[in-house]
């Protein structure tokens, strides 16, 4: 675009939304720095409509222009998924004025919201309706339900009730031409050809932009009961999952692996926080199970009981206890969601969100530990995640003493690749939950299969033909041919 042309585009974004929501000054780093401050762009312009009529707006005046667009919620992205390039021509689109609850229908249990709406408030909505909205993940304070639509998030009680996809009845997106599709309803059949929805659901951006969903709700639990116990191997940890599931069914919410080093690092770098069994060498991992009952506490208990009881007969679990209130259970939870910020404490590494058959883990865990520690000797290992849904974050520390930053700009390729050709081996995903965004495109290239690929392309190229939206994430700017 030419200059005028550029002032010509911000002149009409400006009509649309308002002065005040077009910035182009001043500290922009909230909308133009990555979550995990890998990456720094620029943006032309930060956009932020109030309506799905001012999206649509927004949009069709960028179409009109050429110019590319970001879309963008709480910009908590992990894979470099939602700031703009360093070109300074792309706008970002920010989201989070859309920030209504537009309906709660407790009759239907679904709740239709904006999606700019933060996570945490669709969760405390539900419940003062008295209902659940089961989604929970680490950044639920800041990211917003269309960044979880876009990017299928998981979370921890995915093993019950699934990724972001299947607590979605329905969207309302504005296309990459500035035209409203409204698919609202709330209905749980509807085979009506092609399922829309989802199609741009973990599209990360890329087809659509997401301006609201009607998602699902549950009647909360009468009792929920969390437990923390301490297994002597990864396949004393399956073991106690294929327990679990029998004796407490759909009861069984989260099912979280954690490693001894994981845990070390959070009694390191957060002592405040006491960690069960921490000083017990001899338990290398630690599982945290969160049983969810319809019918009262003490049935929740006795079914734990009988559980753990069982477990500790056929030797996969060597300890535990079981939380005897909600702010001890919300204790052993925060553990778990504080392994993250205790890693970063201890300083940079490498990220892997990976998921791998439930009853493969341990065998990869065992090849790919012991192939890391030949290959790169020293590195640390820290495995955790949602064992119940085969989901690892499987990260790799830098050696104890080493320069943390040249060991990421040095190894940083190879420690991935050797894991993720580990994680194809066993038949697994090298990205989770956490989508592919611009960090994993080249990752993608190598490991989906070709026709898969040119599906993609052909989707991308009947959706948005100009390959304006979100473009360089998922697919290739570019990319929008079967090759």
């Amino acid at each position: 675009m030419t200059p005028a042309a550029l002032t010509d585009l911000l002149a009409s974004l400006t009509a649309i939304v308002g002065p005040a929501h077009v910035l182009t000054e001043g500290d922009l780093t909230a909308y133009e720095q990555d979550w995990r401050k890998r990456a720094r762009g620029k943006a032309l312009a930060v956009v932020r409509p109030g309506s799905t009529a001012e999206v649509a707006a927004v949009v069709q005046a960028c179409a009109a222009a050429g110019a590319a667009l970001v879309p963008q919620g709480g910009n908590t992205s992990m894979a470099v998924g939602a700031i703009p390039d360093g070109s300074g021509r792309q706008v970002v689109l920010s989201l989070t004025r859309l920030n209504a609850i537009r309906e709660i229908d407790a009759a239907n249990l679904t709740m239709t919201v904006e999606a700019g709406c933060v996570l945490q408030v669709v969760q405390e909505a539900a419940d003062q309706a008295g209902l659940l909205f089961p989604l929970s993940l680490a950044a639920e304070g800041s990211c917003t339900i269309g960044g979880n639509l876009a990017t299928n998030a998981g979370g921890t009680q995915v093993v019950r009730y699934g990724n972001t996809r299947e607590l979605c009845l329905g969207l309302e997106v504005v296309t990459a031409q500035g035209e409203v599709w409204s698919g609202l309803s709330g209905l749980r059949k509807d085979n009506t050809g092609y399922d829309l929805r989802d199609l741009f659901v973990g599209s990360e951006g890329t087809l659509g932009v997401i301006t609201a969903a009607t998602l699902k709700l549950y009647p909360k639990p009468a009792a929920q009961l969390t437990a923390w116990a301490a297994v002597p191997s990864f396949d004393a940890a399956v073991e106690l999952l294929g327990l679990a599931h029998q004796h407490l069914g759909s009861g069984l919410t989260g099912f979280e692996v954690m490693g001894r080093f994981a845990l070390s690092l959070v009694a390191k770098h957060m002592p405040q926080l006491r960690v069960p069994f921490i000083d017990n060498e001899e338990v290398p991992y630690c599982v945290l199970l969160e049983n969810s009952d319809s019918e009262s506490e003490e049935h929740a208990r006795g079914r734990f009981e009988a559980l753990l009881e069982t477990a500790f007969e056929a030797g996969c679990v060597s300890d535990a206890v079981v939380a005897e209130s909600l702010a001890q259970a919300r204790e052993l939870w925060h553990i778990r969601e504080s392994i993250s910020m205790a890693q970063a404490e201890e300083g940079l590494n490498i990220k892997h969100d990976i998921s791998v058959p439930v009853s493969r883990i341990p065998a990869f865990c065992a090849e790919t530990d012991a192939l890391l520690q030949r290959t790169f000797p020293g590195v640390r290992l820290v495995n955790f995640g949602h064992l119940g849904d085969g989901n690892l974050h499987y990260n790799v520390q830098v050696p104890v003493g080493g320069d943390p930053k040249a060991f990421l700009r040095d190894r940083e390729e190879a420690v991935n690749t050797l894991v993720y050709d580990q994680v194809e081996k066993f038949g697994g995903s090298f990205s989770a939950e956490h989508g592919i965004g611009e960090l994993k495109v080249h990752k993608l290239e190598k490991h989906k299969s070709p026709v898969a690929l040119g599906l993609m392309r052909a989707i991308k190229g009947a959706l948005d033909p100009q390959g304006l939206l979100n473009p360089g994430r998922v697919l290739r700017a570019g990319a929008t041919r079967p090759h």
